[in-house]
């Protein structure tokens, strides 16, 4: 089989990426638990992660073409190595964040490496699609293991068990490393032939397009209401439903599960039904879910839940609001990427980027600073306030893209 080092070398790559990208909600556990860290304090870690990603995704096309994808993946992959044995060795609070910042300024390279790899080692538009997916479905493989094999390390009589976790995964990577290194592929890194100046002028020129400032406040939004329930889920079952820390975080998977069911639902039905009636219906279903099963968690007991059979209704019901939410980003990217010329589909990139990092960072703090002081029984109703300027923002975006209403097709959306 052609190039299969480095076929096999992308997939633990995203699947190492994958798992640590979306360990936030895990580390935030953690940290309160092992390191005696703050809610609010904890809460930082989302913007060591999406602030790096957004930071270097500004700046790699003007430093990338210099080094290209090998020296590019080379350093990424180090770098998370060290992480990982950072966290190890470090075992506080601030190895966590310096994990967080290096994780994210490194998958900046490796996702455009990643795409541009792929290109090389398929040879038809075929199998360059069926290797996407594969890559895609490594990814999600990557975050189950995070939430349900990682949470094994835990012991309830060695704090510091759970540590051994990032020695696997630095294994991982070294293999990964290793493989790329003796690799032989040769790809140009395509020049913009703009400045970073004429990039970041470029891409706030496009708010001049209503559906672009539109769109922004959708990505903000919806990002702020994700992020603010992925980070805080473990905390929330463990504190407010009472799990042990093992069941609180592996339970957490349920969500990342249902948004992966309603990606894959809406895929067939929107060459059905209209995108509009499929966000807006995700959206009201997912805010009556708030309203429904929050209650729910008020009476849960105050015995400590430590086995499967035990777990309260509300602890598989809360995560299913992945499956309403999940239709909403994929839906309005696609929607809006028709209603702009194509040479304008770059800059957008790099504003869903940006937008996505602000919001996924606010919706973070938000709940972290106010879990203490509304209770976690009752936290989870602020995602009502953005649910609301999101309902706006695709009644407007659906008034403004009408004429390309019909372009509209389901594409794979992750701000991963």
């Amino acid at each position: 089989m052609k190039n299969i080092g480095i076929k096999i070398s992308l997939f633990l790559i995203y699947f190492v990426f994958a798992a640590l990208l979306n360990s936030v909600g895990i580390l935030v556990e953690r940290s309160q638990e092992v390191y005696d860290v703050l809610k609010e304090d904890a809460a930082i870690l989302e913007p060591f992660k999406d602030l790096s990603i957004a930071l270097v995704s500004f700046i790699i096309g003007s430093f990338l073409p210099k080094i290209g994808y090998k020296k590019g993946m080379l350093i990424s992959l180090a770098a998370v190595f060290l992480g990982c044995i950072g966290m190890y060795f470090g075992n506080s609070f601030w190895a966590v964040k310096i994990l967080f910042a290096t994780v994210g300024m490194s998958f900046a390279v490796v996702k455009v490496a990643v795409y541009a790899l792929i290109g090389f080692v398929t040879d038809s538009k075929k199998s360059h699609s069926r290797f996407m997916s594969l890559v895609e479905t490594v990814f999600m493989l990557g975050i189950i293991f995070m939430y349900v094999v990682f949470p094994l390390f835990f012991d309830e009589h060695d704090e510091n068990a759970w540590l051994r976790g990032y020695l696997l995964m630095a294994f991982i990577i070294a293999v990964s490393f290793i493989i790329i290194l003796f690799s032989k592929f040769d790809i140009e890194v395509k020049q913009s032939g703009k400045s970073l100046k004429e990039d970041i002028n470029t891409m706030f020129k496009l708010f001049l397009n209503p559906v672009i400032w539109t769109f922004a406040i959708f990505a903000f939004f919806y990002v702020m209401t994700e992020q603010g329930i992925m980070t805080w889920l473990p905390t929330f079952n463990k504190e407010t439903l009472n799990l042990v820390p093992k069941l609180a975080t592996q339970m957490a998977v349920i969500l990342m599960i249902s948004y992966t069911v309603g990606r894959f639902i809406t895929g067939m039905i929107v060459k059905y039904v209209k995108w509009i009636y499929i966000a807006v219906t995700g959206l009201i279903l997912a805010a009556i879910l708030v309203l429904i099963v929050l209650p729910m968690a008020q009476n849960v007991g105050e015995i400590e839940v430590n086995k499967f059979a035990d777990l309260p209704l509300v602890s598989f019901l809360f995560p299913m609001i992945g499956l309403f939410l999940a239709p909403l980003y994929p839906l309005v990217n696609s929607s809006v990427l028709s209603a702009v010329e194509k040479e304008q589909h770059s800059p957008l990139a790099g504003l869903i980027v940006f937008f996505s990092a602000i919001g996924g960072t606010s919706g973070s703090l938000i709940i972290g600073y106010m879990f203490d002081r509304f209770g976690g029984d009752k936290v989870f109703y602020l995602s009502l306030i953005p649910m609301a300027i999101i309902l706006i923002s695709l009644f407007r975006l659906n008034s403004l893209s009408k004429n390309n209403a019909n372009e509209v097709s389901i594409t794979h959306s992750g701000h991963h």
